[in-house]
């Protein structure tokens, strides 16, 4: 709890036996109340290590993506009455000690979302990111900061923490379940207003840290140029993107999910 809000973090879980303890003992529990991980059909034992570790666990009887993962994270967390959500990679590649400065910036009503961005200061190369990860990152945030007219350091970080408020009113379901899930969704925040800002956050890269290869990072570097043009064509009235729609029925607490929604199985504690 922070400021009277309840801190929830979840954890979009993929093969992650190896490094979730090391991630959940670092996780501020003083000021968490809950920690929820949904794991995407695992080929390892992920979801009985969460729960022996007492998390409240969700698991996917079929893998759904990256994005489709988070839905379920938000959804869960929105359920159980979270009014602030942390996303975290249970990789370890970021650190959890910054959960509860991520989290302070929104229960003090300073931002809605917040990114921790590896790019501010000089943290991404030295953790080890690729040097070829690190021209894109700083490339592709160059051309979406033109087509969004936002001033972001970077959209690629996968550690970040949003309200209540922010969750219930972006249209979720209508993103992508793969990775440009995350770029569509900072793309929606900025269309619908809501404020991000940003944090300093070091990063590792080492064998057991999830990533994508280099042929699905050319596909997800596509995806994100064309979510950034999506949002400008819409602004000049010259296209209608369907994830920047405002359909109530694709907000994750409508009445009426999406069937593939439901197929879970949950571990509840």
């Amino acid at each position: 709890m922070l400021n009277n809000k309840k801190i929830v973090v979840v954890l979009p879980a993929y093969n992650a036996a190896r490094t979730l303890r090391r991630t959940v003992d670092e996780i501020p529990r003083e000021i968490v109340d809950e920690v929820i991980l949904t794991d995407d059909a695992s080929r390892d034992n992920t979801a009985d290590l969460a729960r022996e570790m007492g998390l409240v666990t969700i698991r996917h009887d079929h893998n759904r993506g990256y994005g489709g993962n988070q839905k379920t994270c938000y959804t869960a967390a929105l359920a159980r009455g979270a009014d602030i959500v942390v996303m975290l990679h249970p990789d370890y590649q970021y650190t959890p000690k910054l959960v509860s400065a991520m989290a302070s910036m929104i229960a003090y009503d300073a931002y809605d979302g917040v990114l921790a961005s590896r790019i501010l200061g000089r943290g991404a190369l030295k953790g080890g990111m690729p040097p070829y990860k690190y021209i894109a990152n700083r490339g592709l945030t160059f051309a979406q900061n033109i087509l969004i007219r936002e001033k972001m350091s970077e959209y690629h970080s996968g550690y970040r923490a949003w309200s209540r408020e922010l969750l219930q009113r972006l249209p979720l379901r209508s993103c992508s379940d793969d990775f440009v899930f995350d770029n569509q969704m900072i793309v929606q925040a900025a269309y619908f207003g809501f404020r991000v800002g940003e944090i300093s956050c070091p990063t590792k890269y080492f064998e057991e840290a999830s990533s994508i290869n280099f042929q699905r990072s050319v596909t997800y570097g596509f995806g994100v140029l064309r979510t950034a043009l999506d949002l400008r064509l819409k602004r000049w009235g010259l296209a209608k993107p369907a994830f920047l729609a405002d359909v109530p029925c694709e907000r994750l607490l409508s009445e009426n999910p999406e069937p593939h929604s439901m197929s879970v199985q949950a571990s509840l504690g």
